[in-house]
């Protein structure tokens, strides 16, 4: 019997036409309908049930296979992103202002080779593989809308994985790593208030400006001094806004942001310092200060269990290009996943710096190595078909 990898090879012109279709007419977050029927299209022509969900955009399919037993989900994005693309390449987007830069094309690609590597084998099937095809990733309300609406139930899924490309890894890798991957992700909005006038006489005026200034700086100190040097915390302000003209003191000044962390408890005493740092700065400078933080997206914490299992499945298709990566500080959905079920989030490596294809998510030149898409197709088939037929909890 063939290995799912001699399989997957045997698929990679498949493959390669597969993504290049998706790439050249890619759909924003909530809008990808024809991103939509092309997967139901590719699932049921391999027999593979496709479930209703709930939205407008987004594939469930469910493959049965020939005996009751555990059910493991694989999830793959579908959106794109508002993106000029400038990668000159001859499948380049045909909707303008509309790029895959961050790779979603890659992650269709390989969960529908895995799933049309599994039907193939669905009489060896020991269990169930339920392929979650999710909108709106890059709006980061798909993965937590699908969770809401039932997509890891009926049946109830035992372990899901996610895939994202990862051009810092090199083709023919992938990347594994147990416990804490990419960070947890929270919005911060503050309203800093003074009262304005001249900016000549500013001995008049309760500056805000300055005030915000000061924040902005002891912001630093948590990370510097209430957060442990064992933990990583990163608090970034991306707006700022005050004033209208160059010699007038305003009344206020607007600012959002965001602070990254890894755990539960970093999280709470982020939001706890924050607080207290800005409204003891402020009233230091005689402004008072309307703080909001909210809380955005999970951590993505890989099962440590599955992580250590997973070894076994993805060295028979990557052999010694299973590696532990260094985690970062984006964010991902797919952590709504692992708050109801176990999970592990995978990185797949498409960067072939030798080509120069090394160029980060979201970038308008963003290009992947092609030789990725087997292995990937491969990975995810014969870690569901192992998951499904060997693991034991």
């Amino acid at each position: 019997m063939k290995t799912f990898l001699e399989m997957a090879q045997e698929m990679q012109n498949e493959l390669v036409s597969i993504r290049r279709d998706f790439h050249q007419h890619p759909e924003l977050s909530w809008k990808e309908y024809e991103t939509t029927k092309k997967i139901k299209e590719y699932l049921t022509s391999w027999g593979i049930e496709v479930i209703p969900w709930g939205g407008d955009t987004g594939v469930i399919g469910l493959l049965k296979g020939a005996e009751d037993g555990p059910v493991v989900a694989l999830r793959g994005d579908i959106d794109a992103l508002p993106v000029t693309e400038e990668t000159g390449e001859s499948f380049a987007s045909v909707n303008e202002g509309c790029m895959h830069a961050c790779g979603h094309d890659i992650h269709i690609t390989t969960i529908l080779g895995a799933a049309a590597l599994l039907a193939k084998k669905k009489d060896e099937i020991k269990g169930s593989v339920k392929f979650i095809f999710q909108p709106a990733e890059e709006a980061i309300n798909g993965a937590d809308t699908m969770v809401k609406h039932g997509v890891l139930e009926n049946p109830q899924v035992d372990a899901v994985f996610g895939v994202h490309n990862n051009p810092e890894l090199r083709a023919g890798q992938i990347g594994l790593k147990p416990g804490p991957l990419m960070a947890a992700t929270d919005g911060v909005y503050l309203t800093v208030k003074g009262r304005g006038g001249h900016g000549g006489i500013p001995n008049l005026c309760v500056d805000p400006v300055v005030a915000a200034a000061a924040i902005i700086t002891n912001m630093q100190s948590i990370i510097a001094r209430r957060i442990s040097p064992l933990d990583s915390a990163v608090i970034s302000w991306g707006s700022i806004h005050a004033g209208e003209a160059n010699h007038v003191i305003p009344d206020s000044v607007t600012m959002s942001g965001t602070v990254r962390s890894y755990r539960k408890e970093v999280q709470a005493k982020l939001k706890e310092e924050m607080e207290r740092v800005i409204h003891n700065t402020a009233a230091s400078y005689g402004c008072t200060a309307d703080f909001e933080y909210r809380y955005g997206l999970p951590v993505v914490d890989n099962d440590k269990v599955l992580a250590e299992w997973l070894k076994s499945p993805l060295g028979k298709v990557f052999g010694d290009g299973v590696i532990e990566p260094i985690p970062n500080t984006g964010a991902e959905d797919f952590a709504f996943y692992m708050e109801k079920v176990p999970g592990v989030f995978l990185w797949l490596g498409v960067g072939n710096p030798e080509q120069g294809i090394c160029q980060p998510w979201h970038s308008p030149k963003f290009r992947m190595d092609e030789s990725a898409l087997a292995l990937g197709a491969a990975g995810f088939a014969q870690l569901a078909f192992d998951y499904v037929n060997e693991f034991k909890k």
